[in-house]
């Protein structure tokens, strides 16, 4: 479980194949490795992944074929600047809300439109993903938790505070851009118990 809240931004240094799917190695000088151990979950860019070799300034993680299917990780290239958070524990604080790191669909930034020092953004939404969205609900964005802010039936926005843009890719994201989504869990198993 993670909290949505970024740790450090971090870049893919290389992405490999092997046997069938693909190691990443991210090199990820700003976030605090000396508790990660080789087993450990580390959300990139909403995608929960284990880590599978470590250095002292990096780790590699083994992405599976459903994963890349699923997430932006795909199309990813050396040199990408990800979201970063380490697996929540027990004993911290929930700042954001509780994330999973299961991506749940991919959207596009449709617009990025100033709003005095925030700026708000326009994304698509997935139409099997919309009767999860809500108004005031929360919504992780690579990895990001946010506050919706307005929905309908194709699309939601959020607005993005000043350091969110600073400690985030939001920063170097741009329109058209595609972007990794994960629903609220509460939403989720909110239906599940209504359809018994």
């Amino acid at each position: 479980m993670f909290t949505g809240l970024i740790e450090a931004i971090g870049q893919l240094r290389s992405v490999a194949k092997l046997g069938g799917d693909v190691r990443m190695w991210i090199a990820g000088s700003a976030l605090d490795c000396t508790d990660v151990k080789i087993g450990d979950s580390i959300c990139v860019n909403g995608v929960c992944l284990t880590v599978v070799l470590l250095e002292a300034n990096a780790f590699a993680l083994d992405v599976s074929n459903e994963t890349l299917a699923c997430t932006t990780l795909g199309t990813w290239r050396e040199g990408r600047r990800v979201n970063l958070e380490k697996a929540l524990r027990l004993s911290d604080r929930l700042g954001g809300h509780l994330v999973s790191g299961h991506v749940d669909g991919i959207a596009t930034v449709l617009a990025i439109d100033a709003d005095a020092r925030s700026s708000r953004w326009r994304f698509t939404l997935p139409v099997h993903l919309a009767r999860y969205v809500a108004v005031k609900g929360s919504i992780a964005v690579d990895g990001v938790s946010l506050t919706v802010n307005a929905v309908d039936a194709h699309s939601f926005s959020v607005n993005l505070i000043p350091h969110t843009l600073a400690n985030s890719v939001f920063g170097a994201t741009t329109v058209n851009d595609p972007v990794n989504l994960e629903i609220d869990l509460m939403a989720r198993y909110a239906e599940r118990m209504i359809a018994g």
